[in-house]
């Protein structure tokens, strides 16, 4: 006896088909990952441009360029990046018109519309690129501070850039360094050169806990302190020497006890602060004082492997904090250098922040003392009290410091072509970042990542960062208010006018230090995946114009009702950005014209994929606690009916178990605001009148014999 084979039926083949079918679309899907290129060009053609996106498929063939990202290899922890902030930068952002002044801030500092640079090099006193050269003290033999001051130049015109700074970024991280101490405490008695004496080592550093505490008093936490600015260097105005042995027994004897002794044993304190052409000077300090945090470098001299040799040698962190781009060279020559050496080369050893030399200077390249730097080209020229001029330092900072955020974690990445650099990072909200350079010509490089990989054409001398994966989520129903920022022009959603009344318009505004309560939105689940979108001025809801479904309607806030014109579904379209679109419609939220002004409408359209319908979310407000966690912890569908019946406001509940339950129902915020003890009978509903409450979503929990269990309720 034996069997035969059969052959399946049609209808069996289409089956199979229809599987086959299946599961290549969802092999594609799972591999389908956009990515979102941003590229600047040596030719100037692209400036930080975003191009069209790409998406991951499946790796195969081979690529003699081919980029290996490896996100389970990690490293470093990334500080931030930015730009030193010299006394002359902050003398001449002042000398701005107040709107240009703010927007040259915001390019700059902002996390979300600018360059989100989080790191701030100052000196301690003057730097070279400073009007003059001072201290905060000149009073000689002062030991004791008594006449220490941040009076001058410091106080009229740094501390208060700094402080719109921080308004900007309140995150901003701060690192001070000093290129003298005052003379009369050098062996010199002059500005240039000379060393500190060691009969002043106890006064000195009594001047930086001076120096901290006046900062702190104005509302500037000082995050790192280097203790002597390129202390090899003899010839700059100011200028002070300090070898590794006078720099260690200045850390040890005097500055870190005494920092200890104030409270501020909690600022870094960097050692060296010079070239990569010397490694025993950082390992000598490093591995010689336990107060020291690790080592600053600059690239006038050596290599950058340097920055990897001391990180080895002593288990302690390395940053890169100084290099300067002159006025006599070429767009294109500086900004590969620097993303080679600087920008990839001091990431990939380990070096937690990218720092350049010179936030703004006028014209001329000033102010500087006498003797400072007079072919510095800040990232920014101040042109005028109107007018401003973004130079090659301000692309090299922001190729990087837009899409890689402070606390990301480098991750492996290697290049089988030489003349394409990388180097990868994971953001904290889960987003890859790869920085890519080409210093050949134009080549189609292949990105890999697990099993999935992409092509892409990069331009010669040009760079471009590639972003996918996860951002930041949505809001889903807890507590907060966000920003809700255009990703074409920078500027997000806004109430006109402060309007009070319902049908006020909605327009785009720029947003600064999180903006007013009429730019602050909090998203509300209405419990079947779409959001109410709800401002902080007034409460009302953002709505499309008169109930209507047509292309070209204005958005407005109005007072609540039970329509699909106040729902808005939210969709990621990767890299941290939203497509939101509104249920009654089908279109998306659109700037009108895709303007770039204040003041432009906000409308809704068909989406397709422009730049204006796409948004991001900046949360701005939040609190500790979380409204509905409990709903997704101990949601069960099994085991709790519930719903409002609308007609008498009752709050009717089935959990089919039997026995007395304690029911307690909480507000958004998490607030407990109705309780009630009541006695299940199997096969009947309990009652809970809710006609005080008022409208909104609502967290039911209830406590019985069988356990906890939990579910949103939303009142209409």
């Amino acid at each position: 006896m034996h069997k035969t084979t059969q052959k399946p039926t049609n209808r069996v083949r289409a089956f199979m088909t229809q599987v086959i079918i299946i599961m290549l679309l969802f092999i594609t899907k799972t591999n389908a990952q956009t990515v979102t290129p941003f590229i600047t060009s040596g030719d100037q053609t692209r400036l930080l441009q975003q191009q069209g996106t790409v998406s991951f498929g499946t790796n195969s063939g081979t690529n003699p360029s081919t980029v290996t990202v490896n996100a389970g290899t990690t490293y470093q922890t990334m500080d931030g990046f930015g730009y030193t902030l010299t006394e002359g930068s902050a003398e001449v952002i002042s000398g701005m018109a107040a709107t240009q002044q703010n927007q040259l801030l915001n390019d700059l500092y902002n996390p979300n519309t600018g360059l989100n640079a989080s790191v701030i090099r100052i000196s301690i006193a003057a730097s070279d690129l400073s009007n003059s050269s001072y201290s905060y003290n000149e009073t000689s033999g002062d030991t004791n501070m008594n006449n220490f001051s941040l009076n001058g130049p410091d106080l009229t015109y740094l501390i208060p850039i700094i402080k719109k700074i921080q308004l900007i970024n309140p995150n901003i991280k701060i690192l001070a360094t000093p290129w003298s101490a005052p003379r009369w405490m050098k062996t010199n008695g002059s500005w240039v050169g000379g060393s500190l004496q060691t009969q002043y080592y106890a006064a000195y550093a009594r001047y930086f806990v001076k120096y901290i505490a006046a900062m702190q008093a104005q509302g500037i936490p000082i995050w790192g302190i280097t203790p002597q600015n390129e202390p090899e260097n003899p010839n700059n105005e100011p200028s002070m020497l300090m070898n590794s042995t006078e720099q260690k027994n200045f850390i040890n004897q005097q500055l870190g006890p005494q920092l200890a002794a104030a409270g501020y044993g909690g600022v870094k304190i960097i050692a060296f602060d010079h070239n990569c052409d010397n490694t025993a000077y950082p390992i000598d300090v490093l591995n010689n004082s336990s107060y020291v945090d690790g080592a600053a470098f600059h690239l006038y001299l050596g290599n950058i492997s340097t920055m990897s040799t001391v990180r080895n040698a002593t288990n302690k962190n390395v940053y890169f904090t100084e290099q300067y781009t002159g006025s006599g060279g070429s767009f294109s020559g500086d900004f590969g250098w620097h993303m080679q050496n600087v920008v990839i080369g001091s990431t990939n050893n380990w070096s937690k922040t990218v720092l350049e030399w010179n936030a703004a200077n006028n014209s001329s390249l000033g102010p500087r003392t006498p003797g400072g730097c007079n072919t510095c080209l800040g990232a920014i020229t101040v042109n005028n009290s109107t007018n401003y001029t973004k130079n090659v330092a301000y692309y090299i900072i922001g190729q990087i410091s837009k899409y890689v955020k402070p606390g990301a974690v480098r991750i492996g990445s290697s290049s089988t072509n030489g003349s394409i650099l990388s180097v990868g990072f994971k953001n904290p909200d889960g987003s890859t970042a790869l920085v890519i350079y080409n210093s050949g010509g134009s080549n189609t490089i292949k990105v890999v990542s697990g099993s999935s990989a992409f092509n892409y054409t990069v331009p010669g001398s040009s760079a471009v960062t590639f972003t996918w994966g996860a951002g930041t989520p949505p809001p889903t129903g807890f507590p907060g208010y966000y920003n809700i920022i255009s990703r074409n022009s920078n500027k997000g959603l806004d109430v006109a006018d402060n309007s009070t009344t319902s049908g006020g318009r909605i327009q785009q505004y720029d947003v600064t230090g999180g903006g007013g309560n009429n730019q602050r939105w909090k998203f509300v689940s209405d419990g079947a995946g779409n959001y109410y979108i709800i401002v902080k001025s007034t409460g009302m809801y953002l709505a499309v114009e008169n109930n209507g479904t047509a292309n070209g309607l204005k958005v407005q806030q109005k007072t609540f009702s039970s329509s699909n014109e106040f729902k808005w579904t939210v969709a990621s379209l990767g890299g941290g950005y939203y497509k939101i679109t509104n249920v009654n419609t089908g279109k998306s939220l659109d700037v009108e014209n895709v303007s770039t002004t204040n003041g432009a409408n906000i409308q809704v359209w068909d989406y397709t994929g422009g730049l204006n319908q796409q948004w991001q979310f900046v949360q701005v407000e939040s609190t500790a606690k979380k409204a509905l966690t409990i709903t997704e912890e101990n949601e069960t569908s099994n085991d709790m009916a519930i719903f409002i019946n609308s007609a008498n406001d009752y709050l009717k509940i089935d959990t089919n178990h039997e026995g007395s339950a304690d029911i307690t129902i909480f507000n958004i915020a998490g607030q407990s605001i109705l309780k009630k003890n009541v006695n299940f009978v199997k096969g009947n509903q309990s009652e809970i009148e809710i006609s005080r409450l008022p409208k909104g979503v609502y967290v039911v929990r209830v406590t019985d014999s069988q356990g906890s269990y939990s579910k949103k309720v939303l009142k209409q």
